[in-house]
This record gives C-alpha cells, structure tokens and sequence, in this order.
C-alpha cells in the first residue's frame, strides 16, 4: 500500500470503542472496556467526566464484576490471548489488585458475588480438562471449595437471594442448555424448565424477594422470548413478552421491579425497550443511536446504562431516561475525525439461496457497477454478523470495494429453525448459500465477476477454505483467519471442554469421520485455485495451531499460492496492535493485487 493508504488503515485500526459497562454498586458511577492503550483494559470516569484507569493489568482485562455495594472488584484477565481467565481483587476501585482465583493451566469463568460479598462463584475445568465444575471462593483468605461437579460443561449464573444457592447453567448442546438450582450445603439440584424439550435459557433475574425470577428462552418456540418463573415450580415458566420473528437478547429488572429492560435483535440491529410488568406494556426506546446494544443495567429506577455499537460507532456508552424516552452519550470514546466521517452504514438485503430459503446480508460501499467485491464470512458458526464496526470492511469500502457480509443458514438471530439448518451432514449448504450470493451480487448488484474475494475468521475461515475448494471458480483471492481445515484433526486436537458440544454442530469423531473426510477443505486442496492468505495465533485454544500449518503444508507440495503468518504471542483472537496492523495491511495489500 501506499503511505497515505498505510496511514488511514492505522487510524481505522486504532479507533477506539467504549463496551461492556458495569455499574458500581449504588454509586452513580460504572466501569467499561476500552483498548486505549493497545490491550483491552478498564476505565472509568472521573467527576469532570474524564475518562481514566480502574486498573491496569500487563495482559488484557476481559470483564470486571463489582460486588453488590461497590467496595470490591473482581479483574478477569488471560495470557497472551490464551482465554485462560485469571481473577485478581480490588477494594479500592483498582488501586491495589491481589490475586485471588489462580490455577494458570486452566479456564476460570465468574459465576457471581454472594449477596454478603464475602464468596464468589465460578467454573472451571480443573479436575478434567473437558469438565467444568462449579466453585466458591472466600474472598478473604481465598479458600476454594468445590460445590458441585459435572462431566459436561457447566456455568454459575448467579446467587439466590438467601445466599445458599446458585443458579447454575449446564450445556446440552452446541446451543441449548438447562438451568438448575443449586442448594450449595446439600448439593442438590432443582430444575428451571422442562428438561424435555430442548431450549436455551439466559439473562435469570431475580426478586429481591427471592420469591420468582424472569429469564430469556425459547423453550417450545422458535425465537427467544421473556418468561416468569417461581422458586416453588420452576418447572414451569409462564411467557410475558414475545416476538414471533425476532429474538430477545438480554433483560434486566428495574430496582422497583416494575419493569423489565430488553433488547431485540432485529435483523442485527438492536431495538431497546421496557416491560411494564403490572401494565403488560411495551414503551420503545426512540432516542438511543442505531446498533447494537450490550450490557444493561439500571443506574436507578429511571435511567439505564447502555453499550452502544454500530457500523459507524466502535463504542459508546450511553445513559437513557426511560419514561421521558431522552438518551444522553457519557463517554466519547469514538473518534470524531476525517476518517470516521468516511464509514458507512450498510444496506440490508436478502438473496434466494437453491432450496428457495430467504437469506440476510449487509452490503457495505455499493457505488458503480462492476466493483470488486469482498464477502465477509462470519464465525461461530451460531454467531452472527451484526451492525457492528469492522475496520476492515471500513477500510475497504473507503478503497472502492463493496463488502458484502452474509448470515448464511447456521447463524444466529433468526430463530431456533434458522440455526439449525446446518447441523452435521447438512454443513455444506452454508456453502452453497455462498454460491448463490454471488450469484445474487452479480446479477442485481453488478458485481465484478471475475474480482470477488471471501474471507473469514475461526468458522468463518473453514467456509472460506469450503467455498475455495467447492466452488473454485468463484474467486479471486481468499484469507483464511484461525480457520478450521480438517473436522476430524480439529475435534482431535481442540480442548476436550470443546470438544463434545462441537460435535452437537459439526458431527462427531465416533459417527461422522466419513463424512468429515468428504467435505474437509485439506482433502481437495489440489482444486484450489486463488492466491490464499492464512493467519493464525500460536496460543490459540479454540483451533489449534496445526490445522493452519497441515494445510500450508500440503499447498507448498504442490507448489500453490499460500502464505502463512503465525502470531506467537497470539490465541484465538487478535489483541494486540502491531499484529493488527500487520495482519490488516497484508490483508489489504493482497486484496488490492488480485481483487482491483
């Protein structure tokens, strides 16, 4: 690229964003996530409205969780991107950290501060690296007790109001899971739900009373919808709030418990809203900026908290006067600069996929015909592309690229059924919806043919390696980031604790080894045609390494276009700055030589 260029994708990179805010006890005051220092770490805001430091770790913070009065904080914090979390305590608003939850070989997820403050929960696979059990840990002398143990995987969510038990998640699948109550003197359990159909169960409120609580589920449905429950039949939930198309995302219960806060994912955008639960009515948020919302909570009986993002915004929070509809930005975290008066908001449309099936993407920078053109493929693969800022796809639109970013069948957001469509032996036609988005971007949006690209990260690279080796003449340039080249060596070689609900997804080694070797990108590498560039983190704990240097490999034998850059201080995700900096500009440089 040239200097001009390298300087603008620097500042596209280096945006930075505000997100996952977290109220402060009673106080009027709350944390947040920000990379402002070229890790992700913890802020807040001083009394002139400042932004400053809660506390500074030497490897990136990934959630704070305040106690119930505010006075003591837990710091969650990995190594080198090994999604290993650490916890550390603070009592004076991040001055002193200690260590407190330390087992470095293993994975730590926070479950929850007891109502007194002196306990918090968590899961961790420490007794086998495929099971996580539930812990509880004196914050004073960090004596550890094991509460309850599970051969799958499973989460603290919360404490009930009496302090004697938690409410835990246990996963049944590579979506669904089931709730328990967990009586922690007895070991006792007592199912939320009915465990005979399956559902996914998230965002437990309780009373203040300990009396009932309200979750989010599709429990016999086909999107996620608000449901009440009691502590004397949990069994049985009761339905309050529903929409028949799109999902509810996260709740939260006022302080006076009149009214339920939620989001609902609408077509990837957020719309914020409050339940009135006497009233059974519905007040929607106007005032709030377009994205996605994250992270609610109550300041007080009238305000709440907000993490804003959209296309055009990296980050914000925001504070919103429910009744009066009226929002207020309290951080100004995202720049306002030339550069970010460059970013556009996608369009959204919709193609027609081989079996009739309707399927959403967002089509960034259209302008002329005969564009190149740049297909996004997101990971998970239950994720979604969301209207969310990505530099990249910024960056390339500003260059003259149209970006097209597809939620093939598989993706989350659109119901239980959506999700589901490509489950085991179904896998390739997300694939084949690939096909026929071209297909779609050629013929209404006079796409370049020769000159489309795809790339993707984690799941989103095996469906660029997929797309490449399946449909071959499609393209003209491929990047494949953390992706997945064979099924049966990553089921091999992934962490246990991933291992059997990948298998829910993807097929399992014991049932599905034929079908793996049908479809694996690395089995039909001779059918590669395009100029392939590949990333991958040393550390990486979801996708080992190995799947990227088995399938770089066997391309160099047969002397194919491929490059693969291996960040060694790196895991799943990409954190730091100059290896953001190099990856996105050899990403760019390589488009710009086969696309334009």
């Amino acid at each position: 690229m040239q200097e001009k260029d390298e300087t603008a994708l620097l500042e596209y990179l280096t945006a930075k964003g505000a997100y996952n805010p977290q109220k402060i006890g009673d106080l009027d005051e709350f944390t947040f996530l920000a990379n402002l220092t070229g890790r992700p770490q913890a802020w807040t805001l001083n009394k002139q409205n400042e932004v400053e430091a809660f506390t500074t770790m030497s490897d990136r913070v990934l959630g704070v969780y305040h106690s119930p009065s505010g006075k003591k904080s837990i710091i969650a914090s990995d190594f080198e991107g090994n999604e290993k979390q650490q916890f550390y305590i603070t009592g004076d608003k991040g001055e002193t950290v200690e260590n407190l939850v330390i087992s470095k070989d293993h994975f730590h997820e926070f479950g929850g501060w007891s109502p007194d403050e002196k306990k918090i929960a968590f899961a961790s696979n420490r007794r086998h690296p495929g099971y996580f059990d539930i812990f509880v840990c004196d914050v004073e002398t960090g004596k550890e007790q094991t509460v309850y143990e599970t051969d799958t995987n499973c989460s603290a969510l919360c404490w009930t109001k009496n302090g004697k038990g938690l409410i835990i998640s246990v996963k049944v699948s590579n979506i669904d899971n089931q709730l328990h109550m967990l009586d922690i003197d007895s070991g006792e359990t007592t199912l939320i739900g009915n465990a005979d159909v399956p559902a996914r169960y998230h965002s437990v409120q309780l009373k203040k009373d300990g009396s009932a609580g309200y979750l989010v589920t599709d429990e016999g449905r086909n999107t996620l919808a608000i449901a009440s429950f009691s502590m004397d039949s949990p069994q049985q939930i009761e339905y309050l709030f529903k929409d028949e198309q799109w999902d509810i995302e996260e709740i939260k219960l006022s302080p006076d418990e009149t009214k339920l806060a939620y989001s609902l994912n609408k077509g990837g955008s957020s719309l914020l809203a409050a339940y009135y639960l006497e009233d059974n009515f519905v007040k929607t948020i106007e005032s709030i900026p377009s994205g996605v919302y994250q992270s609610l909570s109550w300041l007080n009986e009238e305000s709440l908290l907000a993490g804003v993002t959209s296309a055009v915004i990296p980050g914000d929070i925001w504070k919103v006067e429910v009744s009066a509809d009226q929002s207020t930005r309290l951080t100004y975290v995202t720049p306002d600069s030339e550069i970010a008066k460059q970013w556009v908001e996608p369009e959204l449309y919709q193609f027609t996929s081989f079996d009739g099936l309707k399927v959403p993407y967002f089509l960034y920078g259209k302008k002329h015909a005969n564009q190149p053109v740049m297909i996004h493929v997101h990971g998970g693969p239950e994720s979604q592309i969301r209207n969310e800022y990505n530099p990249v796809i910024q960056f390339l639109a500003a260059q003259g690229y149209a970006v097209a970013t597809p939620n093939v069948r598989g993706s989350m957001g659109y119901g239980r059924e959506y999700v589901q469509l490509d489950d085991v032996r179904k896998r390739m036609d997300s694939v084949a919806d690939l096909n026929y988005l071209v297909k779609d971007l050629i013929e209404n949006h006079q796409a370049d043919k020769g000159h489309v690209g795809i790339m993707g990260r984690s799941y989103g690279g095996f469906m660029v390696l997929a797309a490449i080796t399946h449909y071959p003449k499609l393209w003209a340039a491929a990047v494949d980031i953390v992706g997945i080249s064979h099924f049966r060596t990553f089921l091999e070689n992934t962490g246990p604790w991933r291992r059997r609900l990948r298998e829910q997804e993807y097929g399992s080694l014991e049932n599905d080894v034929d079908f793996f070797e049908e479809i694996a990108p690395l089995n039909h590498t001779d059918k590669i045609e395009v100029p392939l560039l590949i990333f991958h983190g040393r550390n990486d704990t979801r996708v080992p390494v190995s799947e990227a240097e088995q399938l770089t490999s066997d391309l160099e034998k047969q002397n194919k276009d491929v490059e693969l850059i291996i960040f060694d201080d790196e895991g799943h995700q990409t954190e730091k700055l100059e290896n953001h900096i190099l990856m996105n500009t050899k990403i760019v440089e390589f488009m710009n030589q086969y696309l334009k």
